[in-house]
């Protein structure tokens, strides 16, 4: 029997892991545009991601490597380091999910289970590499005869003619080389540790030192018998991994290290080691308000300094950047704080324009490539040249993202118009090819409707059952997520991005989706607002709330609910514990209820180090509001989260009991910060759902 849309969407989006499974991503193309390389899986609710070429002259597709056909299924064993960078890059299927290609993207090297393959696009053939373990992050050199990767955090070199040698590594287990640690992947988005110089001479390698990083377990409560698993987690205020940086010669494995002053810049931010050179770091120091751009010298590790930036309150990380023109000037994105505008910077003068807010550098060669905003709804792809400056490619209202290469221009585009994702393949202004998606289309219709609210003209979107406006009062959901980082937008010009809140609105409920202050694309002084502040993201809510009542009568300001999840499950409790004037029920996922158990880079960014100021610490965790509750409140947490630690609920859950304060409280032995199994999935949006519409609709 077929179910519904409202009885049917958890589903569906359980068995399609949020629409992703089908949709293709991670695109690369051959600088003489002979070929577009990307992952799909074969059909919307397969999760084993194989690897495709596009050949743009005929639009045909090929499926360069299907793990199936080697016996490799989604459930494979994993190493911890793939399930920890998985976890960072919040990755929901299996098979392929990640691959490395050389200069010419030609050859292709990829990891499936721990297994490494390399794949030579144009003579068409696949092969397994011999190597001694489990192997993570491989990389190919630019020449194409290398790759590079890691064996239980040892670094390896391997000849593809068959000879393997180990680079580095240490005895001891919380020693490793060539991988991120965990702030570096989790906050920096510095996804890798290991980097090659353009001519396949020499690689960069990080050694990073956790002996010093707290130790943290996780367990599971299920199996008595199951030993704890220990994790360094770098708590707020405690010690960071101790990061170097190597550079060996591969041939003769001789080694040199990369010295600057690591005591005031212990951040390894960037490296950028780009055709044609020179090696380039940005380093940051602890309290993140200054940044050294740093050219090394690979023979004798000494490091010169380019630039110092910094920020009185914090220096945002630009996505992506520093990078190197083909010229050798270097790429940067700068917040000007005059014009208010992140800016993009070519040998530090600015040559994009004052309002257009540079988010992310894609690709640099002659030109640059990259993502910005003039309104923070919407993302498109621009492009800057020295001849013609800076001029917007995509034009259609949406979130655009792509790359590039021999003249070809890939864009994927998620818009209104269309639920999910579309790609073309452009030259110039002309479309010469599409890149298809399996994806199952949502039996969800999401019809948003887009508002600028209060004196701040916050930007909300809300969504109406069956997207028409009632003709009686309705409960009002809000739906953010409020907090700061990178694309953590919630009202954004596409349909995909409001799925789930029109299933939620279709239950008879007016859901209102308002980004305060804090998130992205509205510039610096935007950012800095929630600076030692997190308060201030409910009071964007609440102003968002108020101000949307009294334009829509429509409104029942006497029956509001709030849900959220990871810091919209925190902005959810706050909102219930501190306003319960204003909110009648929470559902709070994930939450961080006391900033000093998150991690050091993310919470000194903004409350600063709780050693030398624990007053914004005290002001923006919630624990000790536990005995002010007076309104329902859902509770979910997954007690496999490596990221926020399920002690964040259960603390403020035993405050809330001791209080006489009796939460609902939803806890997941299997469930990490990123939800992957269907049933849970599935069960975490009917939970929900079900809890408002006990408390908001009565029913």
């Amino acid at each position: 029997m077929s179910l519904g849309p409202l009885q049917g969407f958890p589903r569906q989006v359980a068995r399609t892991r949020g629409f992703s499974l089908g949709l293709p991503r991670s695109f690369a193309v051959a600088p003489d545009g002979s070929r577009v390389v990307f992952l799909r899986s074969k059909a919307g609710d397969d999760p084993v991601t194989c690897l495709w070429t596009l050949d743009p002259a005929s639009g045909e597709e090929r499926c360069v490597f299907d793990p199936r056909t080697r016996g490799l299924e989604e459930g494979e064993e994993l190493s911890e380091a793939e399930r920890a960078r998985r976890e960072r890059v919040r990755e929901r299927a299996g098979g392929i999910t990640a691959y490395a290609t050389d200069r010419a993207v030609r050859r292709v090297v990829f990891a499936v289970a721990g297994r490494p393959y390399v794949a030579d696009l144009a003579e068409g053939w696949v092969e397994e590499l011999t190597v001694p373990g489990t192997v993570d992050d491989p990389r190919l050199d630019p020449t194409g005869r290398w790759v590079a990767y890691v064996v239980e955090g040892a670094l390896h070199v391997r000849d593809l003619g068959g000879s393997n040698r180990v680079l580095a590594g240490d005895d001891d287990p919380d020693t490793f080389w060539g991988l991120p640690e965990f702030v570096a992947a989790e906050e920096m988005r510095r996804l890798r540790g290991h980097w090659w110089s353009p001519d396949g001479r020499h690689l960069a390698a990080t050694r990073v030192d956790e002996r010093r990083v707290r130790i943290w377990y996780l367990s599971d409560p299920t199996d008595p018998a199951a030993p704890p698993r220990a994790v360094r987690y770098p708590q707020a205020g405690t010690e960071d991994a101790d990061v170097r940086l190597f550079v060996f010669d591969v041939r003769s494995g001789e080694r040199v290290e990369i010295v600057w002053d690591r005591e005031a810049f212990p951040y390894l931010a960037r490296v950028v080691w780009d055709e044609p050179g020179p090696l380039t770091l940005l380093v940051q120091t602890r309290d993140q308000r200054r940044v050294r751009l740093l050219e090394a010298d690979p023979e004798r590790g000494a490091t010169s300094v380019l630039a110092e930036l910094e920020d009185p309150a914090w220096f945002e990380l630009p996505e992506d950047a520093p990078r190197r023109l083909a010229d050798g000037r270097l790429v940067m994105v700068v917040p000007d704080r005059e014009a208010d505008t992140f800016r993009l910077t070519v040998d530090g003068e600015p040559v994009t324009p004052p309002g257009l807010q540079v988010r992310e550098v894609l690709s640099v060669g002659e030109d640059v490539l990259f993502r910005a905003s003039e309104d923070p709804t919407e993302v498109h792809l621009w492009r800057w040249s020295p001849r013609d400056g800076a001029e917007r490619l995509t034009h259609e209202p949406g979130v655009h993202t792509g790359a590039e290469g021999g003249g070809l221009l890939v864009v994927s585009s998620a818009t209104l118009a269309a639920t999910l994702p579309e790609t073309v393949v452009r030259a110039g202004e002309r479309e010469v090819a599409r890149i298809g998606s399996v994806a199952e289309t949502p039996v969800v219709s999401p019809a948003p409707t887009f508002l600028r609210l209060g004196h701040r003209e916050l930007r909300a979107a809300l969504l109406l059952p069956g997207g028409r406006e009632p003709d009686r009062p309705l409960p009002v959901v809000l739906d953010p997520y409020g907090g700061p980082g990178p694309f953590a937008n919630r009202v954004v010009a596409s349909g995909g991005a409001h799925l789930t809140s029109q299933w939620l609105a279709d239950h008879g409920f007016a859901v209102l989706v308002v980004d305060g202050r804090g998130t992205d694309g509205r510039g610096p002084a935007w950012h800095r607002a929630i600076h030692r502040d997190f308060t201030v993201a409910l009071e964007d809510q609440v102003e968002g709330l108020h101000a949307a009542a009294e334009r829509l009568g429509f409104l029942d300001l006497s029956r509001v609910g709030i849900r959220g999840w990871s810091f919209g499950g925190y902005l959810a409790a706050l909102a219930v514990l501190r306003r319960p004037d204003v909110f009648h029920a929470a559902v709070v996922g994930a939450p961080v209820t006391d900033w000093r158990l998150y991690d050091t880079h993310y919470t000194e960014r903004y409350l600063g180090h709780p050693a030398v100021d624990p007053e914004p610490y005290e002001r923006c965790s919630i624990v000790a509001d536990a005995p002010r509750l007076e309104r329902p409140v859902l509770l979910i947490h997954g007690l496999a989260d490596d990221n926020v630690y399920v002690a964040h609920t259960l603390r403020l859950a035993a405050a809330l009991f001791e209080a006489g304060r009796f939460p609902e409280l939803v806890l997941i032995p299997s469930a990490t910060h990123l939800t992957r199994d269907a049933a849970v999935t599935e069960n975490l949006l009917r939970v929900q759902v079900d809890f408002l519409r006990r408390h908001l609709l009565g029913t």
